[in-house]
């Protein structure tokens, strides 16, 4: 009698389980399209993230860099404002902000062709220095893993390849010698492809920095992303569990046995 109990209330609440997961699946769908729309959300950052790195790869013409630059101070503000950044960095990255955005601007107005100036470049690379661990400091403190907390961790991993790309673009215009050696100077592009590959190891070959300290700094980011990538991001993937997402067996223990 209790076997055929047990049997019971584990076959109800398996398929009970079933039910709410089903049920909730368009909910789930539902909150995490708000996330990408919501201005409180990691899922807009993400966006802008993206929207950064398209723009910068697919955008050739004098206007590139101005755009890029600006779209990257709109990222780092929401990153800031979504991180609950403290008062003394948000005044400090405003700073930087009102540079980058007013550099940006005087460049498109001038039309003046190429890369940013030494300067905005600066500021940018401080902005997203100070982004990405903005973001791990919140979603370290965060009382519970859930959408946010894994599209925060997703907007940190990717903020570190900006900041690599901006920095290896900025190594390119101050050093003697081409960034990449035989293959040629580095243009915001080319840097964007080499960060992200270089993040996320996968050393396909055909950009290699010529010297130091581009050298050390690939190697850096290499660390750096690996280390992001198998400590937080996978910690928080396998603890990770979205709402009704719970073992059969859980569900069966809550369920009398008659």
């Amino acid at each position: 009698m209790v076997c055929s109990g047990l049997v019971r209330g584990y076959l109800m609440g398996s398929e009970r389980e079933r039910t709410e997961a089903t049920a909730d699946r368009p909910r789930f769908l539902r909150r995490l399209l708000l996330a990408f729309v919501s201005p409180d959300s990691y899922g807009l950052v993400l966006l802008l993230i993206v929207a950064t790195y398209l723009v910068a790869v697919g955008v050739r013409d004098r206007w590139g860099s101005s755009i890029v630059l600006l779209i990257q101070v709109a990222t780092v503000w929401f990153v800031l404002r979504t991180s609950h950044a403290g008062r003394g960095i948000r005044i400090a990255a405003d700073v930087f902000l009102i540079l980058a955005a007013v550099g940006a601007l005087v460049q498109a107005a001038a039309g003046t062709e190429g890369d940013p100036s030494r300067i905005i470049l600066l500021a940018s690379i401080v902005l997203y220095l100070i982004a990405p661990f903005s973001v791990v400091r919140h979603i370290a403190t965060r009382d519970a893993i859930d959408q946010e907390t894994m599209l925060g961790a997703i907007s940190a991993y990717l903020l570190f390849g900006m900041l690599f790309a901006f920095t290896y673009l900025y190594v390119g215009l101050v050093q003697s010698g081409p960034f990449f050696g035989a293959q040629g100077e580095a243009s915001l592009p080319e840097v964007m492809f080499f960060s992200f590959t270089t993040l996320t190891t996968t050393g396909y070959g055909n950009l290699v920095p010529a010297e130091n300290p581009g050298q050390s700094l690939a190697v850096l980011e290499m660390l750096v992303g690996q280390i992001f990538l198998i400590t937080a991001v996978g910690k928080l993937v396998t603890v990770w569990r979205p709402r009704r997402w719970r073992p059969a067996e859980a569900a069966s223990e809550d369920d009398p046995v008659t």
